[in-house]
């Protein structure tokens, strides 16, 4: 082999050496973060996955907080995480999932939020943190038209159908003499069942259920309160995450001063957003 040809074969052995080491170090990056790569946005300190936008795990259809699919999405919750994401100077991008598992995945850094209807309690902050209270809801008694129970003390030896995960599912299998407890992917097939007769009654969320009767007859709500008191929803956001929570928090406090958040509360409650929700904090909701 001759010098000036002994010379070109290290020269191409340390080229493809070189882009073995970089293709290493990109293939390093992806396994960390499953592909997406923690960025930092609006000129802070504020981790999204996606750089300029808030990628946000979205519970739906649970109608008036969540319906259609992304990306056409509408309901309550998205239109107060939109506003917040643009007083932040973020885009908002979503995908369906689970309500079963989404504080599991906000907690993963699969999502930066979520979506979720989600009440504020410390249990669920040993796995999440949350932001400010966004909604103040309750819990509804939905039975067939004509059912004797009318309260939840009536509900000892019945079969009661709740959503996975949620407050009520908890309620049920704590606070009442239920003689099963069927737990369901989404709260309206616990209403689906209920109507079949295949459970007796259901617990869901007092929006929900007076958005499902008025779309649908064959039941009634015998009974109105609180699971869990308060019962406040917040935005789940990771543990490690401050910097976006407190400026999610920072720009919630300014759509409820500046009445936006009324406005949004008006357009699918007929009433504006209450004292409980406009003066309350994460800090007070979450002391045992």
């Amino acid at each position: 082999m001759t010098r000036s040809r002994l010379w070109l074969v290290i020269g191409l052995l340390a080229l493809a050496a070189t882009a073995f080491v970089a293709a290493g170090c990109g293939d390093d990056d992806d396994d960390d973060d499953g592909g997406t790569e923690a960025t930092t946005a609006a000129g802070g300190d504020i981790q999204t996955i996606n750089e300029g936008s808030l990628f946000i795990g979205i519970d739906t259809p649970y109608p008036p907080f969540a319906s259609g699919q992304p990306p056409n999405q509408t309901g309550y919750d998205v239109e107060v995480l939109d506003a917040i994401a643009e007083e932040i100077g973020l885009t908002t991008e979503y995908q369906d999932t689970g309500f079963a598992t989404i504080f599991r995945d906000v907690a993963a850094g699969q999502f930066d939020t979520a979506a979720a209807a989600s009440t504020i309690k410390p249990g669920r902050e040993k796995q999440v943190d949350f932001t400010d209270p966004y909604y103040a809801s309750a819990t509804a008694l939905v039975v067939a038209e004509g059912s004797d129970i009318a309260s939840v003390d009536d509900l000892g030896g019945t079969i009661v159908g709740v959503q996975d995960g949620t407050i009520q599912e908890d309620y049920a299998n704590e606070e009442t003499d239920a003689a099963e407890v069927r737990g369901f992917p989404e709260g309206t097939n616990a209403i689906s069942q209920l109507l079949t007769g295949a459970v007796d009654a259901a617990l869901i969320d007092e929006a929900v259920a007076v958005d499902l009767l008025e779309k649908q007859g064959g039941m009634e709500i015998a009974e109105s309160f609180a699971a869990t008191s308060p019962d406040l929803f917040g935005f789940a956001v990771a543990p490690d995450n401050d910097g976006l929570r407190e400026a999610m928090n920072e720009a919630l406090a300014t759509i409820k001063e500046n009445g936006t958040l009324s406005e949004i509360y008006q357009t699918y409650f007929d009433t504006e957003a209450p004292p409980e929700v406009l003066d309350a904090t994460n800090e007070l909701l979450t002391n045992d």
